[in-house]
């Protein structure tokens, strides 16, 4: 008797098999991961699917899950594939033309919500302009104009693909009324535009990896190159964006810089180059490491 061996439908046996091969490509949290994916091509949240081990999958689910499952063996992010990633506690459209958005992020947006500056203007309501300088996904700024109903945001980002990303974010979170895209080379947009010493809060997560350690990273192999790439040493983006900077601040505005874990003593420097009467400080992640600079006008 000849018979055709055909590949298990069950969502627990797709599970047991997914995790199995996750785990032999070395993929972080192979049973999570595929458990996510899983529930993603079943449009079910984990725990309705792990309620569902049981039950067959259809064949359009169970094909669309071994495309995403090929994906993930290779090492793309899990966020590439879902396409969502959450931030601050609202989901995120991301795809592969923006940075994925980082856990150490949300220190800036919560300094940034933290700040004397923009908590009085919440709770008075008071009109208040902010500029996110390289958007990316828009995270930054979507995530202020939902924190913020007062707030208008200005995003600027080199990558055209990116600032659609970033739209797209705006409408999903419903504020893009107030939230300004702009095609831009750090500030060059902004400063045509003669919005000169217009914001009271500047953001900027730029990148900041030195190229050649960049080389060496698996990020470098799906995330974009343009939003990672900070130069020989890491500081090029930087230096440029904090020469440009004193022309787009306020008078008592606050700037809030993303830099990486070593690199707060040396751009403590170039700040208080770029505002000799600004109050300087490197804030430090849950880890302990340097993660934003900010300064106090």
């Amino acid at each position: 008797m000849s018979f055709v061996l055909r590949p298990p439908t069950r969502v627990g046996e797709n599970l047991r098999r997914a995790a199995l091969a996750l785990e032999a490509a070395r993929v972080d949290s192979p049973r999570l991961t595929a458990e996510v994916l899983l529930a993603h091509v079943s449009r079910l949240t984990r725990t309705q699917l792990l309620s569902r081990l049981e039950q067959n999958l259809s064949s359009d689910a169970l094909a669309h899950f071994d495309r995403l499952m090929g994906r993930a063996t290779s090492g793309e992010p899990l966020a590439y594939l879902t396409g969502l990633r959450e931030f601050f506690g609202l989901d995120f459209f991301v795809d592969a033309h923006v940075l994925i958005p980082r856990p150490e992020t949300e220190l800036l947006v919560d300094l940034a919500l933290r700040s004397p500056l923009l908590a009085r203007a919440k709770e008075n309501s008071e009109p208040i302009r902010i500029l996110d300088v390289g958007t990316g996904s828009g995270c930054i700024a979507v995530t202020l104009a939902v924190g913020l109903p007062s707030a208008h945001v200005t995003a600027v980002e080199v990558s055209p693909e990116a600032l659609a990303v970033a739209r797209r974010n705006a409408e999903r979170h419903k504020v893009a009324y107030r939230v300004t895209l702009l095609q831009s080379n750090l500030l060059s947009a902004v400063t045509r535009s003669g919005q000169l010493s217009a914001f009271e809060l500047v953001c900027a997560n730029l990148p900041y990896i030195p190229s050649d350690e960049l080389r060496q990273l698996l990020v470098a192999k799906h995330e974009p190159h343009v939003a990672l790439d900070g130069g020989p040493d890491g500081l090029e983006v930087i230096r440029r964006f904090l020469l440009e900077a004193p022309r787009v601040v306020a008078p008592h505005g606050r700037v809030l810089l993303e830099v990486g874990a070593t690199q707060g003593a040396a751009v403590n420097d170039l700040a208080r180059a770029a505002f000799p009467q600004g109050i300087v400080e490197v804030h430090k992640d849950l880890a302990g490491l340097d993660r934003v600079v900010s300064i106090a006008l």
